[in-house]
């Protein structure tokens, strides 16, 4: 069946393709605005493609390592998924820095909000369908080339085996790790180093241009404009194509490590499960996730071509729902066939309680739990509701008023999402064990073909606006851009939801494959102790201790980053505004590049360092203090860093939207350069780094040290100092 379903992604990329052509084949608009488009353009290329060589290194680097320490398979498996994501992040770049242009013009033609719509959700898709695309195309390339032509999937090579350096672990699951490690990877250096252009741009454009000359968005004048529409597409773009894509195999290869260990093991332990259900359960999820992305290329399809409304809102949501609602029932007319066969008796010791039933039910646990808390970011973020309008109302006592209203938004908006993912988590797992919730991770993403078109959307209308508002066009045309930009904000933090859920779920299932995965060959197993972990354990705690430090430290250090970046961004914008003559007035041009270079060298100069953090936290901590010890930290690290990770998105999106609702005019008295909007752009200026570089990179870090841990912890079994 995987020869078969591989057709699936090529369908995606060739839609993709497609929607590609189509985009580019549109009119890009005036010189002008062909003028502004270009330097944007320009400003992405150079930095991504610096940005690339730079990881270049890192990954041939652990690439070496991992085939030296583990197996060689390992290591090609982790370039393969690095090649991927990095080439979803490059083309989904790429055509939004095409798409802002001809959006832009679509307004100015048509001055019809539909048309412009579909435009821009059009450019929006080609990063959706290849985040998808590339990613299923590179793990059913993985399952073929070494699950099958390499014998990993065979019955005798399900087995727990010992290299030369004493190391033990099933060969398919230490290969699909390596492919998840190599997403990962990219994920982690796009998030962090788009995130930092980005918001460094942003911060000095909005410091100097909004509160201290009374600019208006994107102003000409203003010499960060440039650099900040750049940062959307490298960060918003870019980086949150390669972070969803590293969430969506992250969840898929958990259920799938999770299931070769519990097989193995629960036929050393109790009873002997037969391959073809190892084989099948196994299989299961890359099918399922298969389907969800037929349900999603139909969801994009149908906004395309359908008759245009000017509810940009209700058509992408419809996207969404088509999307989710094609996926469940895909899939179970697909669970009912695949599963059908399979021994009820060896489907109750994997935890599963309904049957062919149960790991459905709880990819639908997760589909239900995804929505919800999409929703309830929506809530708690969208100007439409009542907490963005309260925090929009108290921007009239100032800054510091609108920033601790703000942060206790976030904190506020912690609890309910923390519920649903505690109910998922449990009903989920009642229905099908721990198998169940990496099920319940993998339907909350199954969809994120259309997730992350709803979602890529946002930053290419935010250009749009840009663009309109530099090459001088009609302010009809902004008003559309605004329209959709708005929306677009909504959405964005309705993927962050995704993403943050999804993290949590598939950092449970690959802590449970990290504690599987502790077993040796030679050794006897009981498997309920070896599930057990000793709380109570110094080592232990202490490690669940240092985990929940560790995401303060690592968002502080991506605060510091963007700040001191953005500092060098302020002095510059005042120096061009202090020595270039005519500035003020619109009589010279300012000096749009030397804004670009200091956001580029800043993301450039600092975004090693998180990705190291991330790596090498549990490998070292593993060499010195052990199992225990690295348990307690993955523990400690995603319960602190889910909580943190949902306030900075909400309190960063709340005051974003608070922003815009005085600029929209819908505060009663006041309005752009008034009193409470000035202490609202300082709101949305701190909120800055929190929704878009802080928040987006913490479920990478949760994720990506599960990953690492579950690669390394046969290492650490047997060679540490403690």
């Amino acid at each position: 069946m995987l020869y078969y379903v591989i057709i699936v992604p090529l369908i995606a990329l060739a839609v993709a393709m497609f929607n590609y052509f189509s985009v580019l084949k549109l009119d890009e608009g005036t010189d002008e605005m062909k003028e502004v488009a270009l330097a944007i353009r320009e400003g992405a290329k150079t930095f991504i493609n610096h940005e690339y060589r730079t990881i270049g290194i890192y990954v041939v680097f652990i690439a070496i390592i991992l085939m030296v320490v583990t197996d060689i398979n390992v290591g090609i498996a982790f370039v393969l998924g690095a090649v991927m994501s990095g080439s979803a992040g490059y083309i989904g770049m790429k055509m939004a820095t095409i798409a802002n242009v001809r959006v832009a013009n679509e307004a100015r033609i048509t001055k019809n909000m539909g048309k412009t719509l579909k435009v821009a959700f059009q450019g929006g898709s080609v990063m959706g369908l290849s985040v998808a695309g590339f990613a299923l195309l590179g793990l059913i390339l993985v399952y073929i080339i070494f699950g099958i032509w390499r014998g990993q999937l065979n019955k005798e090579s399900i087995v727990v085996v010992k290299n030369w350096l004493g190391i033990s672990y099933i060969p398919f699951a230490m290969t699909i790790s390596g492919y998840a490690l190599g997403c990962s990877i990219i994920a982690m250096f796009d998030r962090v180093g788009g995130g930092i252009y980005t918001k460094a741009a942003d911060m000095g454009a909005d410091l100097v241009g909004k509160t201290e000359l009374a600019l208006p968005e994107d102003d000409p004048r203003n010499p960060a404009t440039i650099a900040d529409n750049v940062g959307d597409n490298v960060g918003d773009v870019a980086g949150l194509g390669a972070d969803l894509l590293e969430s969506y195999i992250g969840a898929i290869i958990s259920s799938v490590v999770l299931v070769l260990y519990a097989s193995f093991l629960i036929s050393k332990d109790v009873k002997e499960i037969s391959y073809i259900t190892t084989y099948k359960l196994s299989t299961y999820p890359i099918i399922f996730t298969v389907l969800g992305l037929i349900g999603a290329i139909i969801g994009i399809l149908y906004v395309i071509f359908k008759k245009s409304s000017n509810n940009p809102h209700k058509e992408l949501n419809m996207s969404l729902l088509s999307s989710a609602g094609l996926t469940i029932i895909f899939t179970l007319i697909f669970s009912i066939y695949y599963l059908k066969d399979l021994p009820s008796d060896e489907l109750k010791l994997m935890g599963f309680r309904f049957g062919v039933y149960s790991p459905w039910l709880s990819a639908v646990v997760g589909i239900f739990s995804g929505i919800i808390i999409g929703l309830l970011a929506e809530y708690y973020t969208s100007d439409k509701y009542r907490p963005t309008q309260e925090l929009a109302e108290f921007a009239k006592g100032g800054p510091a008023i609108v920033i601790s209203k703000g942060m206790a938004l976030g904190m506020k908006s912690v609890l309910y999402p923390v519920f649903m993912l505690m109910f998922g988590i449990l009903i989920s797992n009642y229905f099908s064990g721990l198998y169940g919730v990496a099920m319940a991770a993998m339907g909350m993403l199954s969809f994120v073909a259309a997730t992350v078109s709803v979602d890529s959307y946002g930053p290419v209308a935010d250009n749009a606006g840009g663009i309109s508002e530099m090459a001088k066009l009609e302010p009809e045309v902004r008003k559309i851009t605004d329209t959709l930009d708005s929306v677009g904000n909504t959405t964005a933090a309705i993927g962050k939801g995704f993403a943050i859920g999804s993290a949590a779920f598939a950092a449970l299932s690959l802590f449970a494959s990290f504690v599987y995965s502790q077993i040796n060959p030679d050794m006897q197993v009981d498997l309920k102790s070896l599930l057990n972990i000793n709380l109570i354990s110094p080592k232990t705690i202490a490690g669940a201790l240092f985990g929940a430090a560790l995401p303060y430290f690592f968002s502080a250090y991506l605060i510091d980053a963007v700040v001191n970046a953005a500092e060098k961004m302020v002095e510059e914008i005042r120096r061009q505004f202090r020595e270039i003559p005519g500035l003020m007035e619109g009589k010279s041009k300012p000096d749009y590049n030397r804004c670009i270079k200091i956001s580029s060298d800043g993301a450039l100069k600092e975004m090693k360092t998180p990705a190291l953090i991330a790596v090498l936290t549990p490998l070292i901590s593993g060499f010195i203090f052990g199992v225990d010890f690295v348990g307690g930290l993955l523990a400690g690290t995603t319960f602190s860093g889910v909580m943190l990770a949902i306030y900075t998105a909400n309190s960063g999106g709340a005051w974003d939207n608070a922003k815009k609702y005085i600029e929209n005019g819908n505060l009663e008295g006041e309005g752009k350069g008034s009193e409470a909007h000035k202490a609202s752009v300082v709101g949305d200026t701190v909120g800055d780094p929190l929704k878009d570089t802080v928040g987006p990179s913490l479920d990478i870090l949760i994720k990506i040290m599960a990953v690492t841990s579950l690669i390394t912890v046969s290492m650490f079994k047997v060679y540490h100092l403690f």
